[in-house]
């Protein structure tokens, strides 16, 4: 009796302390989060391990001209996350013997004027096949509405060249996840939005999620649904992104589905997530497959693609993820899989999703942070930019570079970004993401040590010349 009670004592107290570990965690979490909504930060965050939530917050509104709040509940586009969905949806057709990812896309659509074009190369970004955001750019008339059967309609009679050979080439294709909801639509004999409502929505109690896909064809607006902001640089605030000439095709766009237009909550992500991680909506096979790296999309960061997800692998291990990107949202979601830990960002403002997700991924993992704050530009001279000048290993090469006396980092396939000073050594990147350079030097304005410090973490530079 005296060692079964000292053996309940003792579960007892471990559960105690792993319940204060979870603790220690969430409020490392929320004081992240405190600190980038200061900053500007708009959205939803959500942090699971093993399935269970240690941390679900809003920060922020729903719309920011109303000041509507956001809550858990608040449905967000997803944009580009939403092609796993279209993945899976190929796949549960495969697992039915109604298709074969050897298929052609020619066998489903005889009229376009693309040959050699396999199911599979579209689910994987090899399929050369042109932009249709550039082509319906050019071709369609933005006072209307597309749809997938108008892009098919446009891309068999103008007939716009490929990008490269099917099987080539990765080219990160909207086209071909579009021409894949089209294909399941085909196959399925019924619209695209209906088959993942009934096949994976509905079975899965995803009941806040939907493929929404316009805001503005006579689709009833959902409710609770966060309205998307961007930054605009003559207004200097926060404006509708469909205000902004730009971005025009937020409107004439917003009828195509496949490669985005799902729209969903962090709580419904969590399920989605699960019910993948389980073999709840495909067999272990055709799950296997879809989270196997088979195209390389970044040899530094060894960063590959499946079939609707990006696949990686860091210091804490492999991950599975897919970030969105649309005119007034920025989304993730990451699932790190030894560790079982999930990380989902959704932002109706545009902030910097990855970066917020490697950061509480890095509190998760128990690394310290540096936290964000407001920098401030100082006036340098820019003769002191002479001594950082060179290349560096962040660990993938960058350069730093002068242009019209401003100092800047380089890196090949990039933009160039502004690096601004906020004291003598020390430098802010000026795309609003959370990365700084530090420098320190020795009593001759030599630099001993470089340090960048991204998403919290601070980690020694390498330079090379």
């Amino acid at each position: 009796m005296k060692y079964k009670l000292t053996a309940v004592i003792i579960i007892a107290a471990c559960v105690s302390l792993h319940l204060q570990a979870q603790d220690t965690v969430a409020k490392r979490l929320n004081n992240y989060m405190l600190a980038i909504q200061k900053l500007g930060f708009n959205g939803n965050v959500l942090v699971a391990k093993d399935g269970k939530i240690i941390f679900q917050q809003p920060f922020g509104y729903r719309n920011l001209d109303t000041k509507e709040p956001l809550d858990n509940n608040t449905v967000f586009t997803l944009a580009s996350v939403s092609k796993q969905f279209t993945a899976v949806a190929i796949l549960m057709l495969k697992e039915q013997h109604k298709l074969n990812l050897s298929d052609s896309l020619r066998q489903y659509f005889p009229e376009l004027p693309y040959h050699n074009v396999t199911i599979r190369q579209m689910l994987t970004h090899t399929s050369g096949l042109p932009d249709y955001f550039l082509f319906m750019g050019k071709y369609w008339d933005h006072n209307k509405i597309a749809h997938n059967a108008d892009l098919i309609r446009l891309l068999s009679e103008q007939k716009p060249p490929m990008l490269s050979k099917p099987g080539v080439k990765y080219h990160y294709s909207n086209t071909a996840y579009v021409l894949l909801a089209a294909i399941v639509e085909k196959v399925a004999g019924q619209p695209f939005n209906a088959f993942v409502a009934n096949r994976m929505f509905k079975p899965l109690h995803m009941t806040r999620s939907s493929v929404y896909t316009t805001l503005t064809d006579h689709i009833e607006r959902i409710p609770d649904y966060a309205d998307g902001f961007t930054l605009s640089d003559s207004l200097k605030r926060y404006v509708p992104a469909n205000t902004v000439a730009a971005f025009k095709l937020v409107d004439y766009l917003a009828g195509t589905s496949g490669d985005k237009s799902v729209a969903s909550t962090t709580a419904d992500l969590l399920k989605w997530d699960r019910a993948l991680k389980n073999g709840k909506v495909l067999n272990k096979t055709d799950l296997d497959s879809m989270v196997t790296p088979i195209t390389l999309i970044d040899t530094a960061q060894k960063l590959y693609y499946g079939y609707g997800e990006e696949l990686g692998k860091t210091a804490f291990g492999n991950y599975i993820t897919h970030e969105g990107i649309w005119p007034g949202y920025r989304t993730i979601l990451t699932r790190y899989k030894e560790a079982d830990i999930t990380v989902e960002v959704l932002s109706n403002n545009e902030s910097d999703a990855i970066g917020t997700s490697i950061a509480l991924t890095n509190i998760m993992f128990h690394k310290e942070l540096v936290l964000p704050y407001k920098h401030i530009e100082i006036k340098l001279d820019p003769e002191k930019f002479t001594a950082y000048l060179g290349n560096y290993l962040t660990p993938s090469p960058m350069q730093l570079i002068v242009h019209n006396n401003k100092l800047y980092r380089h890196k090949d396939g990039t933009p160039d970004i502004e690096l601004k000073p906020e004291s003598a050594t020390k430098f802010f990147y000026g795309d609003a993401s959370d990365r700084q350079i530090e420098f320190k030097i020795d009593t001759n304005g030599q630099v001993l040590k470089a340090y960048l410090i991204a998403s919290g973490i601070r980690s020694e530079l390498t330079k090379i010349s």
